[in-house]
């Protein structure tokens, strides 16, 4: 065999996944369909359609990806180090209602048994408090007080080094063993890409040490078939198909391992598991697809009117309220200058159907036509407006499945389908719309469609007692075939209701830890 393991994506999950087989001394090659990024590479603001989108139709091949679907329209990241590249570097923990609920709540004692990979995650991730709060978060902080529940409000944990602005320094992290650093600047434009080498994303942590240990790193390649060799249960190994995933000749290749790891997200995961399902991997569970979770969130936009107020000062998330034992919300925010998102946004209203809303988003426009003027030819969108992130551990579970041309497409599978027209949520946009003077837009497809967006799509792979339950063990193994395992979102197995990269990560470090030494 070629490898010991092929590991198919680099977000959170296989990179995890990439730096302890290496360690463990297992030969390990890691296919990621974007491509490498330097600091330079990012775009300086999110205009740059090219470096900020992964649409490889219109030779784009930036981080970010937008995928629609019927319940639910889906932001991911793309490009080595996967979602970490695009995502605002936000790390709490779940409460105990995630480990306790869901189809791997009777498996384990799972609060317990993850807290020391959750503080592994955190050190490896070099999470830290954010230390300046700025326009955005205070206008968060005065909606507590204004609600009556200021001490549920706090800075976030992130995964950023703050260290001295825009100054170098040698690796602060992993003694000496790292790459050099610099510290934030507070610039706000983490989600287009840090350019000022200050973002702790997985190259430069993870990924980075995976390879002084050994590890390869293949980018600009997509999976497109895994088939076990010899043993129809993959005990002999496996032989990966790969392709190009930019250049217009698609070359191909075939290479073989003993194992292989799924770490390409909900979206890649899922997707490349339901084809393997019907033409390569027969026996994979019939619960693949189920149990997708949106984390019951909602994103509006306010725009402030006040103009000596800069609302992209700061990190990309730099403040959370626990609005309830049930929500969270939280401030986003791009750099100045990017403000391309204003192109997708229309008044922010709510109602049944889709007329009631169009007449609703008509009367916007003539009662307020020149708060509306400033925010889409005036001010500079970023400079003026947060995004409100809303999350629920509520639950509601959606269902993929492959169409006759090979395309995912979404059902509602339990609860109601998911909704931009959450009622608490309606209620704290009014909050903090009030508690900064400003005007609320959203995402067309919310306000037209009704179609929720979520930057944390989770589960289709979930944990089980056996295959009937699950598509994977409480050792994230997939039934049904040796040596083989799911990794990444897709293996999340209940509601977090809070951005789930920070359990991704300690789930990974746990699934990794159950693998002994190459030499044992």
């Amino acid at each position: 065999m070629k490898y010991d393991y092929i590991i198919v994506g680099s977000g959170f999950g296989g990179s995890v996944s990439a730096l302890r087989l290496s360690q463990k001394g297992y030969k390990v090659l890691v296919v990621e369909k974007g491509k490498w990024f330097e600091a330079k590479d990012f775009p300086k603001t999110n205009w740059n359609f090219k470096k900020w989108l992964w649409m490889p139709g219109l030779r784009f091949f930036g981080i970010m990806k937008l995928s629609v679907f019927k319940h639910i329209a889906i932001i991911s990241g793309t490009g080595v180090g996967g979602g970490s590249l695009v995502y605002a570097n936000t790390l709490p923990t779940p409460k105990s209602a995630f480990f306790m609920s869901g189809s791997w709540k009777d498996l384990n004692d799972w609060e317990n048994e993850l807290k020391p990979y959750y503080d592994e995650a955190l050190r490896m991730l070099g999470a830290t408090k954010n230390p300046i709060l700025f326009d955005g978060d205070l206008g968060l902080k005065k909606m507590s007080e204004d609600l009556g529940i200021a001490e549920k409000f706090d800075a976030t944990r992130v995964a950023v080094f703050f260290g001295t602005p825009n100054k170098k320094q040698k690796d602060p992290y992993f003694n000496g063993e790292g790459p050099d650093r610099s510290g934030c600047n507070f610039c706000g434009a983490c989600m287009t890409g840090c350019r000022y080498n200050a973002k702790n994303t997985l190259d430069k942590n993870y990924l980075y040490l995976a390879q002084k240990h050994g590890a390869e790193i293949l980018a600009e390649n997509e999976v497109v078939d895994v088939r076990p060799i010899g043993s129809t249960d993959g005990s002999q190994g496996y032989e990966v198909s790969l392709k190009s995933s930019t250049k217009f000749f698609k070359q191909r290749q075939k290479i073989t391992t003993k194992g292989v790891i799924f770490s390409g997200g909900v979206l890649g995961t899922v997707k490349l598991l339901l084809k393997l399902k019907k033409f390569s991997l027969p026996d994979l569970s019939d619960k693949l697809g189920e149990d997708i979770r949106s984390n019951n969130e909602t994103l509006v936009s306010v725009t402030g009117l006040d103009k000596e107020k800069n609302f992209s000062k700061g990190v990309a998330i730099g403040s959370i309220l626990d609005t309830d034992e049930n929500s969270h919300l939280e401030i986003c925010r791009y750099g100045e200058g990017s403000n391309a998102w204003k192109l997708v946004h229309l008044p922010y209203v709510t109602g049944s159907n889709v007329i009631s809303r169009l007449f609703k988003i008509s009367a916007k426009f003539l009662k307020n036509p020149v708060d509306y003027f400033k925010i889409y030819f005036l001010n500079g969108w970023a400079k003026n407006t947060v995004v409100l992130l809303f999350m629920q551990t509520l639950d509601s579970t959606l269902k993929f499945k492959r169409n006759r041309f090979g395309q995912m497409t979404s059902n509602v599978s339990t609860g109601l389908a998911p909704t931009p027209f959450i009622p608490e949520s309606i209620k704290l946009v009014k909050a903090y719309r009030k508690a900064i003077n400003g005007v609320s837009t959203s995402f067309a497809l919310e306000t037209l469609a009704g179609i929720p967006s979520t930057a944390h799509i989770l589960g289709g792979a979930v944990m089980g007692k056996d295959y009937t339950t699950g598509v994977i063990d409480k050792d994230n193994k997939v039934f049904g075939y040796q040596n083989m395992f799911v990794i990444d979102g897709a293996m999340i197995s209940a509601n977090p209701g809070v951005n789930p990269s920070l359990s991704i990560t300690a789930i990974a470090e746990r699934a990794m830890d159950q693998i002994p030494n190459k030499r044992d």
